[in-house]
């Protein structure tokens, strides 16, 4: 895995016309925008491109656009209205269906050193997912300049990621872009020992393959969420109703041996939370909760956290390590019942010193900020799926694209 490419330090963009791909997927609620984050991160790029003279031009998708109502719906103008507030500074919104048409040329062509606009949501041109050529062409026609600052979807080849760079002698990647390479990438290639990982989650199938690389690459790997009760199934135990892949008993049974002929741990719960059925409402603060051996499992119930014993247990395998890496949830956080095995193994990372605690987003990534540890890793990751298929080996796309140094 190539770690090794240009970003925005290493070019000129004074007098220029850089288009900047940022991830502004942003949740909205009646036109507003209610978590920010993802603009937050976005501004060290665009101030840099900004303080070095370049004609910034902006562009994301957001959400998913298949109707025709969609495009009054997914419209990217909130976004230029709080970044404009966020920077100090307008930023022009071109509102085109096309997303790039006449209009949007001649603002481009009336930009100053400095000027910023921001383009109609990528996904309004029904070939952006296809990373159809006249797209492509399209964004390449008002820009000298691509910097790629959107790992959110780097795992996918779309027009305004890989298509647009390929056609451009300059394609560079943003901050937050060389964060998440520098990050997950040294995490995974060049560890400081021990390296732990933790994979949650509720599938098997989504992490066949992270499962596999990371037994190859880390010291000690934990596994939780519901995922680990295919596992402990492999193992013989009874699981009763809980989350189970049985297309996937052989392959835990693979790994395992794997993990074993490699000399590497492989932990799994040893005790485990259950209960009769899930409610509905699933927040009901009285439904009963039961704690139960791994092997002690009745078959009428369901797990749905790790348990206290298995809360200690991982939080040991923790202390002693300098590079963590978590993907995906212990137990069904969404419910303060089952959120503890979850809060457990985040303060365990969380209060390590002198080590590189990597969250690997999606679900991590909001049970880590929503429990206040925020500030507490080493890095968050932005992308879900890119960051998995990136813990995976994979090379994607939207970095293979990008110029080497």
């Amino acid at each position: 895995m190539s770690l090794n490419k240009k970003s925005v330090d290493d070019i000129n963009v004074k007098g220029k016309r850089v288009l900047c791909r940022c991830d502004f997927n942003v949740p909205l609620k009646n036109g507003e925008i209610t978590d920010e984050n993802r603009l937050v991160a976005a501004l060290p790029t665009i101030k840099k491109l900004i303080a070095d003279g370049g004609k910034v031009i902006l562009c994301s998708h957001l959400g998913k656009v298949k109707t025709e109502e969609d495009k009054q719906t997914k419209t990217l103008a909130p976004v230029a209205k709080r970044l404009t507030e966020l920077l100090g500074q307008e930023v022009k919104f071109v509102p085109s269906l096309e997303v790039v048409d006449d209009t949007v040329k001649a603002a481009v062509d009336a930009m100053k050193d400095g000027d910023v606009i921001l383009l109609e949501n990528t996904r309004f041109r029904a070939e952006e997912t296809k990373n159809g050529e006249a797209f492509s062409k399209d964004l390449a026609s008002i820009c000298d300049v691509f910097v790629n600052d959107a790992f959110g979807t780097a795992h996918r080849a779309h027009c305004s990621n890989v298509g647009v760079a390929g056609l451009v002698d300059t394609a560079v990647v943003g901050y937050l872009m060389q964060k998440e390479i520098d990050f997950l990438g040294n995490a995974v290639e060049n560890p400081v020992r021990p390296f732990v990982a933790i994979l949650g989650g509720a599938k098997v199938a989504d992490k066949l393959n992270v499962i596999s690389n990371l037994l190859e690459k880390c010291d000690t790997l934990i596994i939780g969420g519901g995922m680990a009760y295919t596992f402990l199934k492999a193992k013989g135990y009874e699981i009763g109703k809980s989350l189970v892949d049985d297309s996937k008993i052989d392959y835990c049974k693979e790994m395992m041996a794997k993990a074993e002929s490699l000399g590497k741990k492989l932990l799994l719960p040893v005790d485990t939370v259950m209960i009769e059925d899930f409610p509905n409402p699933i927040d009901d603060p009285s439904i009963k909760t039961e704690v139960f051996d791994a092997d002690k499992m009745p078959a009428d119930k369901e797990g749905c956290d790790i348990g206290p014993k298995t809360i200690e247990l991982y939080s040991d395998a923790v202390k002693t390590a300098k590079t963590v890496v978590w993907n995906g949830p212990m137990g069904v956080f969404e419910m303060p019942n089952f959120a503890h095995g979850t809060i457990g193994v985040c303060d365990a990372i969380a209060n390590l010193h002198d080590a590189n605690t990597i969250v690997g987003g999606g679900d991590s990534a909001a049970a880590a900020i929503q429990f206040g540890y925020k500030n507490k890793f080493s890095h968050i990751s932005t992308g879900g799926g890119a960051s998995l298929e990136y813990l995976e080996g994979k090379t994607l796309p939207g970095i293979a694209c990008v110029n080497d140094k």
